[in-house]
């Protein structure tokens, strides 16, 4: 059963600190992923219109039999709805067939057409600013909105101007990217992290780091569980760890408290291995004022 942790929104409400990523997961799995984690004590799901897959969630989440109300539920505005951001939230809740969200992110600060291209007349402030005013008109449909992907310059850009607080910012997370500029950044304005491709991408370098096995082997556990720990264990950072698989699924819930020095340790793998699994090149709109990309 997952640790029943969680962090305080700035809305008040409770976010789980352990919940299911299910980016890239396989169509046709993800649906039996979402109900076996939640049958077997997750209460965090995470889900996005660009993953496709917002229906089989929503399948997943029925077939639990997991009352709503118990699930911490998470989507994400696709890039290309930018300039129709109260019809986006209407088609996420009915391709999950969900009367609200509990948290609703703007996925990436990149507006794009629908072509897929970058969107150079539209600045992603002024969704922000929809976003706003559809949180502020129904909040019965959405709990909570913040963004993800956003660095540093983009969330003192966001702060100025911003009549809503995002509760969240989710972005990439792992000893390899740490991002502590953003967790810092964040924590000063009561900002939750969720941190994303915590083991560091798929097949990762991070489960073999002799650092991470000697800590895994000091507490008894998988080098993947020690990864999804160190987030757990930051103030302020929930952690949202992707598998298909039942038997990973129940293994990734075994979230362990790690001492100082265990955090020191890890944290030290930046130094020496720098890893990004997500790029914001696609986008078109270059670096978006990471600087380890820059």
């Amino acid at each position: 059963m997952p640790a029943s942790k969680s962090v305080k929104l700035n809305t008040g409400a409770e976010m789980p600190t352990l919940g299911l990523g299910t980016w890239k997961s396989q169509p046709g799995a993800v649906e039996k992923a979402v109900a076996h984690a939640l049958k077997n004590g997750y209460r965090h799901i995470d889900t996005a219109t660009a993953y496709a897959n917002e229906k089989e969630v929503g399948l997943g989440i029925k077939e639990s039999g997991v009352p709503r109300e118990q699930i911490f539920l998470t989507t994400k505005l696709d890039n290309k709805d930018q300039r129709d951001v109260e019809g986006a939230l209407e088609r996420s809740l009915k391709a999950l067939d969900t009367p609200y969200l509990d948290l609703w992110l703007m996925h990436w600060p990149c507006p794009m057409t629908s072509e897929g291209k970058a969107d150079k007349s539209r600045d992603w402030l002024d969704t922000w600013k929809d976003m706003e005013r559809v949180f502020k008109a129904h909040p019965e449909k959405v709990k909570a909105i913040g963004v993800s992907n956003f660095s540093v310059p983009y969330l003192k850009r966001l702060l100025e101007n911003a009549s809503v607080v995002p509760a969240v910012n989710q972005v990439e997370s792992h000893p390899a990217c740490m991002q502590e500029d953003i967790v810092e950044e964040c924590k000063k304005h009561g900002i939750v992290v969720t941190a994303y491709s915590p083991l560091g991408s798929d097949d990762s370098p991070l489960l073999t780091n002799p650092t991470v096995q000697k800590i895994a082997k000091k507490h008894g556990v998988e080098p993947a569980n020690i990864l999804i720990s160190l987030q757990a264990n930051r103030p302020n950072v929930t952690v949202i760890p992707k598998s298909v698989t039942p038997a990973r699924i129940n293994q990734n819930a075994k979230v362990v408290d790690l001492t100082e020095e265990d955090l020191k340790e890890l944290a030290s793998i930046e130094k020496e291995t720098h890893i990004r699994v997500c790029k914001p090149y696609w986008t078109g709109w270059g670096n978006i004022g990471f600087p380890d990309l820059e």
